[in-house]
């Protein structure tokens, strides 16, 4: 009866082994298998590489020293700042794509904040009840019709479509910090901003770790599904199986 019991548990192990080596190539597959919307995976997952290099040896240590040495209070008035110095761009891309109600919000944000708000350290507006939106360039085109092309993954930058590079590098014409007439200072607050951003997605990062099996196919997958629920302002509709 016990050399019975014996070999029914060894079948019972084998059995789960098979059965864990089955479901780990499922997922190797699942891993492997391409991804319509990312055509230039090879590519991307080099500059993925050298993306993570810099960030491991330079981005993230001076944003994890940002984010222990300044107080929360300042910090909150740096991302106030720099969003505020985006407010009349996100109006012109909300009054593109015929937003007008939403564009007249946009800049009453930028009148308020930069007034009672102190340059936009102080985020009046959101107090008021005036909502904060998030338009670029990229969103426009797609309103507009264009169609997204290929996933691109691009080092310091990170994610975003074809459109959505060529809506990139409209946004940074865009930008009110790249007419600043002294160079220094227009490179120190492009620097502050790119610390304060990389700092304020720290506590990501934990999670990202531990929830990715391939953390590149994480990224690209959170990224194209939170760019369509933008571009929808939050109302996708629903994809087709």
């Amino acid at each position: 009866m016990t050399k019975s019991l014996g070999l029914s548990g060894m079948r019972k192990g084998r059995a789960w082994a098979l059965g864990g080596l089955l479901a780990l190539a499922g997922i190797g597959n699942t891993i492997a298998e391409e991804n319509p919307h990312d055509p230039y995976e090879g590519f991307n997952r080099s500059m993925f590489a050298v993306h993570e290099a810099i960030d491991k040896y330079a981005a993230k240590p001076v944003a994890q020293v940002y984010d222990n040495a300044v107080p929360l209070p300042v910090k909150a008035g740096v991302g106030n700042f720099f969003g505020n110095v985006g407010e009349l761009w996100v109006g012109v891309n909300s009054a593109l794509q015929g937003k007008f109600s939403d564009a007249g919000v946009d800049l009453g944000r930028l009148l308020i904040n930069s007034t009672v708000g102190i340059f936009g350290l102080f985020d009046v507006a959101s107090e008021l009840g005036l909502e904060r939106h998030d338009e670029d360039f990229g969103q426009t085109m797609a309103v507009w019709g264009a169609g997204s092309g290929g996933y691109l993954f691009w080092p310091v930058i990170g994610s975003r479509t074809v459109r959505d590079t060529l809506g990139w590098g409209v946004d940074i014409m865009g930008d009110p910090v790249g007419y600043v007439d002294s160079i220094p200072v227009r490179n120190s607050l492009r620097g502050l901003r790119i610390v304060d951003i990389r700092a304020s997605l720290l506590p990501a990062d934990k999670v990202v770790e531990e929830a990715a099996l391939d953390k590149y196919a994480y990224i690209r997958d959170a990224y194209l599904q939170r760019r369509r629920n933008q571009i929808f302002d939050g109302r996708p509709p629903r994809l087709d199986d």
